[in-house]
Parts: structure tokens; C-alpha cells; sequence
């Protein structure tokens, strides 16, 4: 996340859990909508968290992993099979404002120091960075208290050529036809897993669910 300089503890972190570019690629796929999970503790193994006291919690039917809303840092998640590019994450999102105060969060592949798709509702922006590299940028409306929907895809387009899509949108509208934020990269993407993150700048709670991980697409 931006705006935070304990980002960089939570950086070199992430990255010794990733584990070296290179690394060994699994091509299955994940999904995990929390429906069958027990409220509590995130299941080891299946979770890396990198920082953040990350817990499942359940609201009437529905069950979601909630950070807090203090202490006002940035925490992050690793799951998913460990993968290098032609791979799509999506997960949908939800932080609620407080008086002028606002959340960030972001959906991330390639591990820690990654790619992040990021929403950042006090620019009234989708950003896309390369660890703390800005990449792109366009405009989105997020609404407090809604969901959002995130998708985030790495992909090789040439010989030592890469892109990298996302998008948002607000739950229950229809998905944006074309990604938001594009961006090239020549650099080969590191091996790592998917991932969140969460800034309860706003000291409000953040929530995450419907994570998946799947093939990227041409479209």
C-alpha cells in the first residue's frame, strides 16, 4: 500500500515467504468462498499472513476473513497456489468510511512485493503497482459499506513481454468490459502466491471474500 512506511517491513516479509524467482510453479487453481469455514484463526497452510490480526467472522449467513480496524497499518494475506504468469485473482472487498477517513485495499499476484491492483477511495482511484512502483492508474467511485469486486491477471503477450489487467467494480453492477488498468513489464514476474492487503485508515474493519485464483484470460 502506499502511505504507509511500515509497508517496507511487511515488504521484506512477503518477500522471504515468496521464495526466489524460479521457483517451482503449480498450475491448479483455487477458490475459497468461506460458506463451509468456522469462525476463527485462519487455517495454517492454506493462509500466509504476513502481518495482521486476519480472523473469519460470520454475519448471519455469510462468512468473510475480517481485518480490524486498528491498529492503522497495512496487513497482508498470501493464499492460493505458488505461480509465475497466465493467472487471474479475484476477490471482492468491503471498508466503510469514517467522517473524512478512508480504507485502502488491494488484490495482489506474484507474492508479496508483487503486483497490486488497489483501491484507493481518498484519490478516487484503481491503482496498479509493481511492489511500490506506480504502474497505472484510472479513475473509480468506490461506495462505503459496498463491496467491491477485484480481478488482477498476469500474462505473457511476446518473448520477454508481460501484461498485467485489472479491474473493479461496485458488487451487484455489471463487470467492466475491458480492464481498467493495463500496464507492460519486461521483467519476468517472480513466483509467488495471490494475495491481500488492507490500510484501515479509516478505523473501520475491512473484509475479503470469494478469493480465487483460475488461468488468465485474452479478454
Amino acid at each position: 500500500m502506499k502511505r504507509n512506511t511500515p509497508w517496507l517491513r511487511v515488504l521484506a516479509l512477503a518477500l522471504a515467504v515468496t521464495g526466489p524467482l524460479g521457483a517451482a510453479e503449480s498450475k491448479s487453481t483455487y477458490a475459497n468462498d468461506f460458506s463451509q469455514a468456522a469462525p476463527g484463526p485462519l487455517p495454517e497452510g492454506e493462509f500466509s499472513v504476513l502481518d495482521g490480526a486476519f480472523e473469519i467472522k460470520a454475519e448471519g449467513p455469510e462468512r468473510f476473513i475480517e481485518l480490524p480496524g486498528s491498529p492503522l497499518d497495512t496487513f497482508g494475506v498470501l493464499f492460493g497456489p505458488t505461480q509465475v504468469d497466465g493467472v487471474q485473482a479475484a476477490a471482492r472487498m468491503q471498508g466503510t468510511k469514517q467522517g473524512r477517513r478512508l480504507p485502502t485495499f488491494a488484490l495482489g499476484l506474484n507474492g508479496g512485493g508483487g503486483y497490486r491492483l488497489q483501491v484507493s477511495p481518498a484519490k478516487n482511484q484503481v491503482e496498479l503497482f509493481k511492489g511500490e512502483e506506480p504502474k497505472a492508474a484510472a479513475a473509480f467511485t468506490w461506495v462505503s459499506g459496498a463491496w467491491t469486486q477485484l480481478r488482477l491477471q498476469v500474462r505473457q503477450v511476446k518473448a520477454g513481454g508481460w501484461r498485467i489487467e485489472g479491474k473493479a467494480w461496485v458488487d451487484g453492477q455489471p463487470e467492466p468490459a475491458s480492464w481498467l488498468v493495463t500496464a507492460e513489464d519486461n521483467i519476468p514476474p517472480a513466483s509467488g502466491r495471490a494475495s491481500f492487503w488492507g490500510a484501515p485508515y479509516a478505523g473501520t474493519p475491512i473484509r475479503f471474500g470469494q478469493l480465487k485464483v483460475s488461468p488468465a484470460t485474452e479478454k
